[in-house]
C-alpha cells in the first residue's frame, strides 16, 4: 500500500481561508492500492455550496495528482474554520 498526503487549496482572499477540508482518495494500484490524504483551508466565493466546493477540490487534486482521477472517495470533510 502507498500512502500520500498532500496540501492543495483554491486562492483566497486571506491569509488562512475561512473553511478546512480533508479529501481522501484511493485506488487499486498494482496488487494493493494507492491513497492519498489532502487537508487545507480556503475562502468560498459567494454562492458556492458543499456540492460546488467538493467537485472545485477534487478536479484541482486529481489535476495535481492524474493518477487519482477514478479514485474512489473514501473521506470529505468541510467545516468552518474557526473555533
Amino acid at each position: 500500500m502507498t500512502a500520500q498526503t498532500q496540501q492543495t487549496a483554491r486562492p483566497a482572499a486571506q491569509q488562512q481561508g475561512s473553511h478546512h477540508f480533508v479529501l481522501t482518495l484511493q485506488k487499486p494500484h498494482g496488487g494493493g492500492f494507492i491513497s492519498a490524504t489532502f487537508a487545507n483551508t480556503f475562502t468560498p466565493r459567494p454562492g458556492d455550496t458543499r456540492a460546488d466546493l467538493y467537485e472545485v477540490l477534487r478536479k484541482e487534486i486529481t489535476q495535481a495528482h492524474p493518477e487519482l482521477a477514478d479514485a474512489n472517495v473514501m473521506f470529505f470533510s468541510l467545516e468552518p474554520n474557526g473555533l
